[in-house]
């Protein structure tokens, strides 16, 4: 067991374990319901591609809700249907490894893993988890663990692209009042829970008239966006 530890904490394996922990704190962090993390950052995407409602993500003017980040996902068809310019070479590279058509961090995270174990079991099997092969043995393993990654990935398209991203979402929900999941404004997205028949569900939503809704604020869904992938809302508070 100490050995497992000294080799996964070595040199040449410490920054991929290190980046494990991190991503399994982070699916550990977004499965625990009711907590708000309304963190917003910048993040400047230099694609030269025309892509209505945030290709298809919660990414809106730059701003990015933290939990919202795992299911985040980039349409393969919207960048191809919408596109000006050709698809410079590191968007060809998301599209063709699955980082595209599939939610990020969810593509993201098993080609992390998959590079980690490549990374520590080779470095075992040659015991070069601390010398300078072992650093050249990780930095190879980048590419194999993409490849890797596509062949694991493939088989979640059809899952992920049957998937009703609304769940089983009563068609309805326009009408009905919910509690605001996130603090939003003007063009933000934010998350919102709606209970039908008993049933908590969960809605992407953004305020109607840009007018700022806080964080557990009472809603009432009016409607439906045009491409289906999230909702309008307005305060609702009553006296």
């Amino acid at each position: 067991m100490n050995n497992l530890i000294d080799i996964v904490l070595s040199p040449v394996n410490i920054t991929l374990t290190i980046l494990m922990l991190i991503l399994v704190l982070y699916w550990l962090v977004t499965m625990v319901s009711g907590v708000d993390f309304d963190l917003d950052f910048d993040v400047d995407v230099d694609i030269d591609v025309d892509i209505d409602a945030d290709f298809d993500t919660n990414i809106e003017g730059g701003n990015v809700d933290f939990q919202d980040i795992s299911s985040t996902e980039v349409n393969k068809e919207d960048i191809v249907r919408n596109r000006r310019k050709p698809l410079k070479w590191w968007q060809v590279v998301l599209v063709y490894f699955n980082f595209v058509g599939l939610p990020f961090m969810f593509t993201f995270t098993c080609w992390i893993f998959i590079w980690w174990i490549l990374t520590t079991m080779i470095t075992t099997a040659t015991l070069s988890y601390e010398n300078t092969f072992g650093f050249i043995i990780m930095l190879f393993g980048f590419f194999p663990a993409l490849i890797l990654t596509k062949i694991f990935t493939t088989p979640f398209k059809g899952f992920f692209r049957n998937l009703n991203k609304d769940g089983d979402l009563p068609i309805d929900v326009i009408g009905r009042r919910g509690v605001c999941l996130s603090t939003i404004k003007e063009n933000k997205m934010g998350s919102a829970e709606v209970v039908v028949e008993n049933t908590p569900l969960s809605i992407y939503v953004k305020s109607l008239n840009g007018e700022q809704i806080n964080f557990r604020e009472p809603i009432l869904i009016i409607k439906q966006s045009t491409d289906k992938n999230y909702y309008y809302a307005q305060s609702y508070i009553t006296n």
